[in-house]
This record gives C-alpha cells, structure tokens and sequence, in this order.
C-alpha cells in the first residue's frame, strides 16, 4: 500500500519536472527566436573590432577579456565606450544589459558611473560618462557619485533616463536632475550578485527595470509618450575623475518586440510628448559673497533712505501742528 502510494507520489513529481523543463525551453526557444545578434554583444564577444566581421568598436581605456568587456579601471581620469557599428532599425525592442560596478573606495567615494545609449552619434568623447554632451537619443545612466550633495533628495546609485534633442545639455554638477525624466535609486556597486538593467521600448512607452540579482524585475521608472527615431546607435561608456571604480559589461541582448503595427508618424527627433511633467525640482544653490555683500549694502542704503524720508515727514508735521496752535 505504501509503495503504491509512494510509487504514485514520484510519477506525479517526474510529470510535473517533465512540464517545467518543456516550459523552460520553449522560453529558450521563444526568446532565441527574437534574439537579434547583430544589435547583442555576448561571449565570446566575436563582433568586436578585431575579429574577421566586426560589429562593435572598443574606444579609451576599454579592455577586453573571456569574461568581460572592462570600460575603465580602478584607475583616475580614464574613459572607455564601446558602441554598435549597425543601426537599429527595430521599432519596438527590449535591451538586457548584465553589467558591474566595483572598486577598492569606500561606499560614498566612488565614482562616476557609466552610461547606456541609443543614439544619433557614436565613439565621440565627452563629458556625460565618457561620451558626448549634447547628444541626439536616448542615455540611461547608473550613476555612483551624488555631485549636487544635500540638495539633491537622492542616494547613489542611482539610475536616470533622459532624452537628448542635440540642445539639451546634461548638467553634470547637479547630476542631470534638470533633465532627468525618470530614474530610482538601486543597489549596482559592489553588489553581492549580479546586476541587470531592462531597457523596454514598445508602444512609444520606455520602461527601466532592475534586477540585482534576485531573478526578479524591479520596476525603476515608466515614460509614456515618448518617441524615438530608427536608425541609432546602441553604445556603453564609463568615466572616472578623481575617485574611480571598474565598469564591465559583461553582455547587451537585444530582443525584437512583435506588436500589431499602428499607423503613426515616424520621429525624426527624439522627443517626449509632455515635458513639463517631468521637469525634477532642484533646490536653489545659495547666495555667493558677493551676491550676500551687495544684498546687505542695498537693503542698508534703503532702509537710510526710509529713515530720512520719516524724520523729513516727521520734521514737516511738527512744523504744521506748531503752526495750527497759532
């Protein structure tokens, strides 16, 4: 009796093992299906610049290993980028980026962060995490040093989106928090397990997600009305100043979306529908010396001013009330 029932106990949990390994791969299939290698950068990194069909261009201090693709060192002042040599034609993708951050600097002195890209330039230095300023596209960035301080309500790192035009600058001094459009704090340096970064653009809507590793996605920040033109370059780039820290790329997957196809313009310049919604309040740096100076020196002359106005007016009163008397 026992062993029948034991029996059944066993067939029952080698169908239900039977069903979640087919389960698991048709996931395979199905995301190999949409797996689109020429927009990925995976081991053994085959498409970089030195191989017989290259795909993707190494640039600065970007070093390449089995393992992974180092942006900079532990090292001050260095610079790497790495970006893709084939536009992205797709109109709705999802982007998996298994990266790290990691160095010897205590918690709060690290720096600076690195960047993920999509956009009309590629392989151009700059100051926005080794990579231009004033950029036309998308830059996603898990930044790991707080330069704003205290006026910024926020702790590193943290992960920020913002749209560039080719006019909107980002402001490095206050974290790019003027034209940030979304973003979240998250746990990417010095993590005891892996950390990914989801980037979803599907349906004009860009979606970030996090995951450190938990083999859970956690939601980070959702932008709705936001376009984005076909035809740009995806790209990875690192910075460090004065405090340092290694940035790996360890792999980009690219994932084509299927969607029902809706009629609409095509953008020829990124943009986001509304703005004004996603302007980030940023506390007002305080008054200089001279501003401090010169504010004290108006305020005394006015209140001179006043006071001679009042014994004048007074004077005349006095005068007047004499004059009633008599």
């Amino acid at each position: 009796m026992y062993l029948l029932k034991d029996t059944r106990q066993l067939i029952c949990l080698l169908g239900v093992l039977c069903i979640l390994r087919l389960s698991k791969t048709e996931d395979k299939e199905f995301l190999e299906e949409f797996f689109k290698r020429e927009y990925s950068l995976v081991k053994p990194y085959s498409g970089l610049s030195f191989s017989s069909s290259p795909t993707w261009d190494l640039k600065g201090t970007a070093m390449l290993t089995t393992d992974y693709l180092r942006l900079t060192p532990d090292q001050p002042a260095r610079q790497g980028a790495v970006w893709s040599r084939v536009p992205l034609i797709l109109k709705e993708w999802e982007l998996k980026v298994h990266f790290k951050i990691h160095g010897q600097a205590r918690i709060f002195m690290s720096g600076d962060g690195l960047a993920i890209w999509l956009t009309k330039e590629r392989m151009q230095d700059g100051p926005v995490f080794g990579s231009k300023n004033l950029f036309t596209g998308l830059g996603i960035f898990v930044d790991t040093y707080l330069n704003s301080g205290k006026k910024a309500d926020r702790s590193v790192p943290y992960i920020s989106v913002m749209l560039g035009n080719g006019t909107l600058s980002y402001d490095h001094d206050r974290d790019g928090i003027p034209t940030e459009l979304g973003g979240c704090p998250a746990m990417a340096r010095n993590a005891r397990h892996e950390t990914f970064l989801l980037i979803r653009y599907s349906k004009n809507t860009l979606t970030v997600m996090f995951d450190d590793g938990q083999q859970t996605w956690k939601d980070c920040t959702s932008i709705s009305g936001l376009h984005l033109p076909r035809g740009y370059y995806l790209g990875a780039s690192s910075a460090t100043g004065d405090l340092s820290d290694n940035h790996d790329i360890i792999s980009m997957k690219l994932y084509e979306l299927t969607v029902e196809e809706e009629p609409n313009d095509e953008p020829t310049i990124p943009r986001v529908d509304n703005m004004k919604q996603f302007q980030v309040k940023i506390e007002e740096e305080q008054m200089s010396a001279v501003q401090l100076f010169f504010g004290l020196l108006f305020t005394i002359l006015g209140l001179g001013v006043l006071a001679v106005v009042g014994l004048i007016g007074y004077g005349r009163w006095k005068q007047n009330k004499r004059k009633h008397f008599y």
